[in-house]
């Protein structure tokens, strides 16, 4: 893990968003529910986030909301994090950058799996691992059962070119993400 700050922003039911896959979801997620709390799973099918699936993430919500598995994971998402986390909870998936990142991260789940609130959380990602992207997500409540959340509808997004181009930089340097070059002091 990298030594710099957790250098992120966490919302409670945003109204804005950077990325069109954050705001789709964002309005899919509104168009759904109606009068309800939150939609269920089964509101949402793969062909209406085909635009953004690449983006999108789905989680189990285990008992007592202690911990999420991951049902689907998108393709860019993989790409972001160079591993698929399919079936694996979120306290597994980031248990290599240490304790308390995995509690960082499995914290923004909770309070949505626990408060039926949609959360936006964006910033600098580099608390990871040097030479990550910055990000924008999305954590969105589902219920079956109208009342307590069973799944997390979750978009992760960032700037899929530059993505590409340091995954790409990162295969010549034996897998190692690098942070970019600073800059040339003004004198």
């Amino acid at each position: 893990m990298s030594q710099q700050s957790l250098d992120t922003i966490a919302q409670v039911n945003p109204t804005q968003f950077d990325h069109p896959a954050c705001a789709f979801l964002h309005d899919l997620w509104h168009r759904k529910r109606g009068a309800r709390t939150m939609p269920s799973r089964a509101d949402f099918s793969p062909i209406q986030l085909k635009q953004h699936i690449g983006w999108v993430t789905i989680l189990d919500v285990l008992p007592n909301k202690l911990d999420f598995r991951y049902r689907l994971i998108g393709t860019l998402v993989t790409e972001y994090f160079s591993t698929d986390w399919t079936g694996k909870t979120v306290v597994e998936a980031f248990a290599s950058h240490g304790d308390a990142v995995a509690k960082r991260a499995n914290s923004t789940f909770r309070k949505v799996a626990r408060d039926g609130v949609v959360m936006r959380v964006s910033g600098d990602a580099n608390w990871l691992a040097e030479g990550m992207e910055e990000f924008e997500a999305i954590y969105l409540p589902l219920s079956d059962d109208g009342g307590s959340v069973d799944h997390i509808l979750h978009a992760f997004v960032c700037d899929r070119d530059k993505m590409l181009v340091a995954r790409r930089i990162a295969r010549v340097h034996g897998g190692k993400l690098m942070a970019p070059p600073p800059l040339p002091r003004q004198a």
